[in-house]
């Protein structure tokens, strides 16, 4: 079950306490700005984590101005759609989670909160590689305050087209289901508060384990990647 740290009380709760029971996901960005798109990636982790557990998930936009913009730098980032979120009704949710940067002051409920992000990098965030900035912000805790520079953006680049270049190739072997010690560690790392860094650390392990075989590795990233949309099985199909 995945819980989740309540920045009101620094105490971890169910994100979804009530089985099968749905849950609403507030995305609170104060600003087109680093720090605000990571509030939506947030967001739309907590909404792939959760209906990956099976609860059914109505993810809502609460912004007060630019919501174009902040909608399409989310698309751009890989971030699924959200509704808008002023004036909407409930629909008997069995819980409310408000994704908010950590000096932002939500609605009552459970409060979900993001560190800062510094752009050290010439030009904004729309002008470099989105899936690039995507993984390099998953590859920190959600609390720890991020600098985003040329370097961070360069290693993410970097690991992305090697899985998506590894993953192809996975494909081309004959397929083997995801080792169940492997599925319980994914799901452990992302149930533990969003904790994507342990999730990424596990797929480095998995892409070198010599006692894998291939088709486990491409249906363990594939797996993975329903919650970390990173886009991992991009070329699948391309030529080698």
């Amino acid at each position: 079950m995945l819980r989740i740290t309540d920045a009101r009380t620094g105490e971890l709760v169910d994100a979804a306490p009530a089985r099968r029971g749905l849950t609403r996901v507030e995305a609170h960005p104060r600003g087109l700005d680093p720090t605000g798109l990571r509030v939506l990636l947030a967001a739309d982790l907590l909404v792939r984590a959760l209906e990956l557990g099976g609860t059914p998930v109505w993810a809502l936009l609460a912004a007060e101005r630019q919501r174009a913009e902040l909608r399409a730098a989310a698309d751009a980032l890989g971030i699924r759609p959200f509704e808008d979120g002023e004036g909407a009704a409930g629909l008997g949710e069995a819980q409310v989670l408000h994704v908010v940067d950590e000096d932002g002051a939500g609605p009552d409920g459970v409060r979900v909160a993001v560190a800062p992000v510094t752009w050290s990098v010439p030009g904004t965030p729309d002008e470099a590689d989105q899936a690039a900035l995507r993984l390099a912000l998953l590859t920190h805790p959600r609390l720890a305050p991020v600098v985003i520079d040329a370097d961070a953006l360069e290693r993410a680049a970097d690991t992305l087209g090697r899985w998506r270049s590894a993953v192809a190739d996975w494909a081309r072997r004959p397929s083997r289901p995801v080792p169940d010690e492997v599925r319980a560690g994914l799901r452990a790392a992302w149930e533990d508060d969003l904790d994507t860094a342990a999730v990424l650390g596990a797929l480095r392990r998995v892409e070198t384990d010599p006692g894998l075989a291939d088709g486990a590795r491409f249906e363990t990233y594939v797996y993975a990647d329903r919650m970390l949309g990173l886009d991992l099985p991009r070329d699948l199909g391309n030529p080698a």
